[in-house]
């Protein structure tokens, strides 16, 4: 969640309310309304209607408790004790995840590295698995 001037991350607390409500409210409307957007690949259709059906074959009330700690939880202040080398991928043009959610990570994780994907969206390991794979791989060998 956005908490300005100090972090962006895309989302402000009414962005997030109404996206909880939403769910909430009409659970099957959110999935087929937030797939393609996630997704972010139309040309290729398959793509969200497999991610559409993933979200509708989940529990309502889990997916719903599971976005809520997902939007609502801020574990900034950790960051800075976390010593284990981590890779961060960073899709372009995420709508979950902007570019300064990368960034913001890599500034405050020691041992990172921030790799920036061609892979547009915020699924990679479906959008484009053998990016996915080779940026994993490249940075298991080179750890």
């Amino acid at each position: 969640m956005n908490d300005l001037p100090n972090y962006y991350g895309g989302f402000d607390r009414n962005d997030i309310d109404e996206l909880l409500e939403m769910m909430q409210m009409n659970f099957i409307g959110w999935a087929s309304y937030l797939a393609p957007i996630v997704m972010n690949n139309p040309e290729r259709k398959e793509l969200t209607e497999e991610l559409e059906k993933s979200f509708c074959s989940r529990d309502p009330h889990i997916a719903r408790q599971f976005a809520e700690v997902t939007f609502l939880s801020d574990c900034r202040i950790d960051l800075e004790q976390a010593t284990v080398p981590t890779l961060i991928l960073q899709c372009s043009d995420d709508s979950i995840a902007p570019v300064e959610v990368g960034d913001y990570l890599h500034a405050h994780l020691k041992n990172s590295r921030l790799q920036q994907m061609t892979a547009k969206g915020h699924y990679p390991h479906l959008s484009q698995p053998e990016e996915t794979i080779r940026m994993i791989k490249d940075y298991l060998t080179s750890a």
